[in-house]
């Protein structure tokens, strides 16, 4: 609990940019302030003057950090246009007590615009800014070459402002982006060992409760085959410790027709006839795997759900497919009267499993590989798990995760 109230508040946390992109802004900043400051420093004016001039960049500077840190997102949202409209303000009034020599900043005015406002308006506004800092070099009788380095030096510092700013952004981003998917990967690893182990262990637990209740009814009379019978549950219980390490290695490759026959003999141990058919040629890995997990899941919800006496399990190929059909008797009434009423029924749940995912983990596995699940009551009272693989798809896959 302690760890995941941590983990709460770390998301929870503004996340700082990363120093080093977070380093180059504040080293332009100050670099542009230094050069203010020096500039500020030739001319004939009073000292109260350039520190009031060096005080007002330092507000810029402010402005331009709060437009352009990601921590800042709700401040702009909320203050963007007051921050823009101070910027301005501190841009263009200066210009009256220390002439053209303020021209610099019109550069974070212009890479502010860019920032803060969207689509044309943003790039109208840049314009604008350039242009105007030309226009307060030709009304202070500049040279033309003086007014051109004045535009041509407001465009520069605003795309390197904007691209300065962008650029801390972009990296914040990208190590949430980072930070999300190794979060993903995690969750997807942990619904894949959920997945499995109640693919896996449901089957094998299922045949050491069939086969102990098998044992217990013959201690007495026949205990020759109790004993054979618990000898199988120690083999069903040593395969399902070794089913466990195999996930948390994360290979589970199967084989369809030992699991069949491994199904067949369990099934015909609690007395109920099995009729087996396989009619297709060796299949490749990933339908293997993901066809076996299909019928050993079935067999499983058979034995949980259902007084089954005979069962039936069919693999061949139907046109460009291939198909596991597994039917069996013993569905309850309940269940046909239903089936009755609305049609074909998903596969039925025991009492206090409505958050059971067998279905849902097998339609899953199928559609990784392009196949299709459907499961239901038939009209004669049978239950019915068909699954349909195209083979034409599988050339191009390596597993099922």
């Amino acid at each position: 609990m302690a760890r995941d109230e941590l983990a709460g508040d770390e998301a929870a946390r503004p996340e700082p940019a990363p120093l080093f992109a977070l380093g180059i802004l504040y080293t332009a900043l100050l670099a542009y302030l230094v050069q203010v400051s020096v500039n500020l420093s030739v001319l004939p004016l009073a000292t109260t003057s350039i520190v009031l001039g060096i005080v007002c960049f330092v507000a810029i500077c402010c402005c331009q950090l709060v437009h352009a840190l990601p921590q800042a997102k709700q401040v702009r949202r909320r203050y963007g246009r007051v921050t823009l409209t101070v910027q301005a303000l501190l841009t263009y009034l200066p210009i009256l007590v220390f002439g053209a020599i303020w021209g610099a900043a019109g550069g974070f005015l212009a890479a502010s615009g860019l920032m803060l406002l969207e689509g044309l308006w943003a790039w109208v506004w840049y314009a604008g800014v350039v242009l105007s800092m030309a226009g307060v070099a030709v009304a202070f009788q500049l040279r033309p070459v003086e007014v051109v380095y004045v535009a041509v030096s407001t465009l520069l510092s605003g795309l390197m402002m904007y691209g300065l700013s962008r650029l801390v952004t972009l990296v914040v981003e990208l190590h949430r982006a980072r930070g999300q998917l190794a979060r993903l990967a995690v969750a997807q690893e942990r619904l894949r060992f959920a997945r499995d182990l109640h693919d896996l262990l449901g089957y094998s637990l299922s045949a050491i409760t069939l086969k102990s209740e098998v044992a217990i009814r013959l201690v007495h009379n026949n205990p020759g085959r109790a004993v054979d019978e618990l000898t199988s549950v120690l083999g069903i219980s040593r395969q399902a410790l070794s089913d466990v390490r195999a996930v948390a290695r994360g290979y589970r490759d199967m084989s369809l027709a030992g699991e069949a026959e491994s199904a067949r003999g369990m099934l015909e141990a609690a007395d109920i006839v099995v009729e087996t058919r396989i009619e297709c040629a060796d299949l490749p890995g990933v339908v293997d795997t993901t066809l076996a997990t299909v019928l050993r899941e079935a067999v499983t919800n058979m034995l949980r759900h259902s007084k089954v006496e005979r069962c039936r399990i069919e693999v061949n190929e139907a046109g460009p497919d291939i198909r596991l059909r597994i039917v069996n008797d013993g569905v309850p009434e309940r269940q046909r009267q239903r089936a009755r009423v609305v049609g074909q029924l998903p596969m039925p749940r025991a009492a206090g499993e409505e958050g059971g995912s067998g279905l849902g983990n097998l339609e899953t596995r199928l559609a990784a590989i392009g196949g299709t699940l459907t499961a239901g009551v038939q009209p004669d009272g049978t239950f019915q798990v068909v699954a349909l693989v195209p083979l034409a798809q599988q050339t191009d896959l390596r597993s099922v995760s």
